[in-house]
Formats: C-alpha cells, structure tokens, sequence
C-alpha cells in the first residue's frame, strides 16, 4: 500500500521478485497477509494481475479467491483463471455460521464451475469454523481440489488431513511454527507469513529438510520463534508490515482500522534485532 492506503502495485512487483530470487516454490497473493479481506473485488483482479505478470512463468502463481459466498467465490475463481493463475486458494466461509454439510457443498459448489487446481485454506481463527477431516477426506476425491493449507494450528488436525487423504493430496502447513513437523509428517510444505520477511530462511526449512539435514532444518526452524511471538502482540498483518518496513521493504501500512498498536512497535524491533539480515533480506 502507498501511505493514503491505495495499492501500490510497483512495490508489490518488486516483492514478487524478491521471493522468487529466495527461492521460493510458487508465490500465494490475497491470502491472510495479502490483506484479501480488506480489498475491493476490482483491487482483487489488479493484484493477481501484477502478481502473475511479475512472476512471468518463473514459479506457479496461487490466488486467493475466497468470499463470503459461493457466488461470489466463483466469479473471483473464473476471474484468476482468466488472469492466468496457476491454482487458487480457498479459505472457508466467514462471519456466518455454516456446517461441515454446507462447507463441503461450497467447496464443491465451486470445484464443479471452475477448471482450475483448488487448495482449501482452513483457517479456524478467522473464520470461526474449523474444516473436519471428513470434509477434507470427502472433498479430496474432487479432480479439481488438489490440497488443503491448514492454518489451525492444531496439529492433530494436519495430521488427520494427511492421514485421511490419498497420497498425491496436497497438505500445506499453514503455521510456520509447525512447517519442519508438518514435512516430517508426510506435508508437502508450507505457506508461511514470515517468509514476507526472511524468504531464504523460510525456504531453507525445506530445503534442508529435503536433504536429510533435519538437525539443521531444525535449527532454523526454531530460530523464527522470536519474530514468530510478536504475531500475537496484534493483528498479524499489521506485524508483518510493519517488519518488513523496518527492513527496508517500503510495503506501507494495513488499511484501517487495523494499523498496529504504537505500544507494540517497541516488542517487534527488539526481536528483529535478534536477526542478522541481509540485505536480500535473507539471514
């Protein structure tokens, strides 16, 4: 965002390009630090847009194309394929009450209109309902639903995803404290917050995991508790903007009303300077 909270394409291009040189495996825009729920649909259609164009081929493009209702989630599905998406993430219906039932035939709803890769995106705490798995195992038999990211924090309930789900289902962690766990486990990876900060060592995690370096995957995976401990300070947004502008990353402010709270800026340049950061903004 520029300081008056219009988008600021240029810097969000420049920060595509900054995750793909880290390394990362596909670039994820509108998702929770995408600030999707703050976006106008037409803002919506201008970030997938620049996102796909900066990333140009180089790594797939995931899309968060989520909302309220099933309608509206398709137009924005149909929206990103047109862009030129590669998947879409899905998060779950939010504010209003739903049951697993209805979850499942939203999902499917969707999954039904749309010729695109789906990932279902089970995030308890902003939507108020958590996705069983049992709807995940009845809707991985879906062609078009290829994997879920579980941003529950439960453990167990990641474990009952992969556990429930062929073996070519997609399981993606969506905690970052939990992504060396969830690999161990049979995930696939993760889609991390913290990596808008320190993108190299997030993708270290897998990379050295991936090579049989657990005892140093480990080690790095247990250095982002610091930073990751902040998250809870406020809205997790407003942190990791705010971090990535003490960084350099000139990323702007969240969109009111959730800017950070001026007492907790003090908690979050301590722990960052814990970190030895490039300037790549690796460490």
């Amino acid at each position: 965002m520029h300081g008056d909270e219009s988008l600021n394409l240029p810097e969000l291009e420049r920060q595509v390009n900054r995750q793909i040189a880290a390394g990362v495996a596909a670039v994820f825009c509108l998702g929770t630090n995408g600030e999707f729920f703050a976006l106008a649909y037409e803002e919506k259609i201008e970030v997938m847009k620049t996102t796909i164009q900066a990333a140009a081929g180089r790594v797939p493009v995931i899309a968060g194309t989520g909302c309220v209702t099933t309608a509206e989630t398709i137009a924005l599905t149909k929206a990103a394929k047109e862009a030129g998406a590669d998947a879409v993430s899905i998060v779950s219906p939010y504010f209003a009450e739903i049951s697993q039932p209805g979850l499942a035939g939203h999902f499917e709803a969707v999954a039904d209109a749309v010729d695109i890769p789906i990932i279902i995106y089970n995030i308890p705490a902003r939507t108020g309902v958590n996705i069983t798995y049992q709807t995940i195992k009845r809707l991985s038999a879906h062609p078009n639903i290829i994997g879920v990211k579980d941003s529950s924090g439960n453990f167990d309930n990641t474990l009952r995803y992969i556990e429930e789900t062929p073996e070519d289902f997609i399981v993606l962690c969506g905690n970052d404290s939990l992504i060396l766990w969830t690999l161990m486990a049979g995930g696939q990876g993760g889609i991390s917050g913290i990596a808008n900060l320190f993108p190299e060592r997030m993708v270290s995690i897998v990379s050295l995991f991936d090579n049989g370096a657990f005892k140093e995957a480990k080690e790095v995976q247990d250095s982002i508790r610091t930073i990751r401990d902040t998250l809870k300070l406020d809205n997790p947004n407003s942190v990791v903007k705010y971090a990535a502008n003490l960084l350099g990353y000139p990323v702007g402010p969240v969109r009111r009303p959730f800017a950070l709270r001026e007492e907790n800026a003090q908690a979050i340049q301590k722990a960052l300077s814990t970190y030895s950061v490039s300037k790549s903004g690796g460490a």
